[in-house]
């Protein structure tokens, strides 16, 4: 087999897996996952409104502080899919001020949600209702 066939099929073969990658659509129910990486508790949210529809791209955010004297900072932030849901992964289990704090936004709506990473460090799912500010 010639060095020009080799590379025609090698070509080929790149361009089909190409393809197949660039016709997926992504799944809009697929939940996002932050990974915070500093430990191995996670938290799972689900972001509605005022009557208990789920709320599309709300950010959330949270600041952590760990480590000694909560020298240890991380900053995350997540939105939520079509169907209100984020999970934050790799969060420490003692954090400074032993709990941490959640807030959500989505256009003028907001509200916040507090996880105890030391007594619930398994992945409950915690709500959020946003409120208009």
């Amino acid at each position: 087999m010639s060095i020009f066939c080799r590379w025609t099929i090698l070509a080929g073969i790149v361009w089909s897996a190409f393809l197949a990658h660039a016709q997926k659509p992504p799944n809009p129910h697929e939940v996002p996952v932050m990974d915070g990486e500093a430990g191995p508790c996670s938290v799972a949210f689900t972001v509605t409104d005022t009557t208990g529809r789920p709320v599309y791209d709300a950010r959330i955010r949270v600041r952590i502080e760990y480590g000694f004297a909560g020298v240890r900072r991380l900053d995350l932030e997540g939105a939520t899919n079509m169907d209100g849901k984020t999970q934050f992964k790799g969060l420490p289990k003692k954090v400074r001020g032993g709990v941490l704090e959640f807030h959500a936004m989505e256009g003028k709506r907001e509200g916040a949600a507090t996880y105890d990473p030391e007594k619930s460090c398994g992945g409950e799912t915690e709500s959020i209702v946003l409120t208009e500010k």
